[in-house]
């Protein structure tokens, strides 16, 4: 744990020096909640996560710079990953999984492609505290007790370099704006991933959001203050050739393909304040896994 601490201080260091290099200053800043708690209910699977994202770059115009490196965005996730029932699993059900991550990502607009690359590194098992941390919350919450066989069987301590990259294009059509979009990553989960969004109702155009790894939900990180209702839809499909969340040692097969369907809402008000929720099917991730489970994500502002 002190050597996991030690690499977290050391990385937030390092980026934090090179994004406020160039005269960089912070333009935007979002937190995402998601949780199978606000969806179906269920303490299983893709069980809870949050992701933060802080963006740097010289200004903002509306869009991100043409150049690549210009705007910088420094982002954290957290997950955790469990079995249908963490007291007594079924035989074939997936392991436990603690996954932390920083990372280090730029942003850029060529014509009329947006992109998003950079890397991650993820650290996996025991190591992240998230066993115990989920033991804390069910104590206080309510929740079955996690079993000793869980926790010895939960995925190995290791640290995983990831790649990521997302290209999309977005299309007016009427009050309605279009945008698909593809994803490679290589590290801790290989996949190649395809989709679309859909977005109608409060139509910007000078915000900046980011994906969320686990629903694909996307979330406002730069903002611009425009009171009204957005409603969003969206599905992608992936293809997995590894993943590091279902070890072989652990005798559970992911699947080759993993979808998602996914729909929210966003309301700003005139003072500022803001709220996102949104809701996900995630498809069947592993052989032995009989259905999908639902997720539901927060985000929201207050304004004093």
């Amino acid at each position: 744990m002190v050597r996991l601490l030690g690499l977290a201080l050391g990385v937030c260091l390092v980026g934090t020096s090179m994004v406020q290099a160039e005269g960089r200053t912070r333009v935007g800043y979002g937190l995402v909640f998601t949780n199978d708690v606000i969806g179906d209910g269920d303490d299983r699977w893709r069980s809870g996560s949050v992701a933060s994202s802080r963006i740097y770059a010289p200004d903002w115009t509306g869009a991100a710079p043409a150049r690549l490196g210009e705007m910088l965005e420094l982002r954290f996730n957290g997950e955790i990953i469990a079995p249908d029932d963490i007291s007594t699993p079924a035989p074939g059900d997936r392991p436990f999984v603690g996954a932390l991550s920083l990372g280090l990502h730029s942003h850029m607009t060529r014509g009329p492609m947006e992109y998003a690359l950079g890397g991650d590194l993820v650290v996996t098992g025991e190591q992240t505290g998230l066993d115990d941390f989920q033991g804390f919350l069910h104590d206080i919450f309510g929740g079955d007790e996690m079993s000793g066989t869980v926790r010895r069987n939960q995925v190995d301590d290791e640290f995983y370099p990831t790649a990521v990259i997302e290209a999309g294009r977005s299309f007016e059509l009427g009050a309605l704006r279009l945008r698909p979009f593809a994803e490679a990553r290589v590290g801790v989960e290989t996949l190649v991933r395809a989709g679309a969004d859909i977005t109608f109702g409060r139509l910007t155009q000078g915000e900046l959001l980011v994906r969320e790894p686990v629903t694909g939900q996307r979330y406002r990180v730069v903002r611009e203050d425009v009171p009204g209702y957005a409603f969003v839809l969206g599905a992608d499909i992936a293809y997995v050739e590894d993943s590091e969340f279902l070890p072989s040692r652990s005798g559970v097969q992911a699947e080759d393909t993993r979808a998602r369907v996914r729909g929210g809402m966003h309301w700003e008000g005139r003072g500022g304040g803001s709220v996102f929720y949104g809701v996900t099917w995630l498809g069947e991730e592993f052989e032995g896994q009989d259905e999908g489970q639902v997720v539901g994500s927060l985000q929201f502002r207050l304004r004093f």
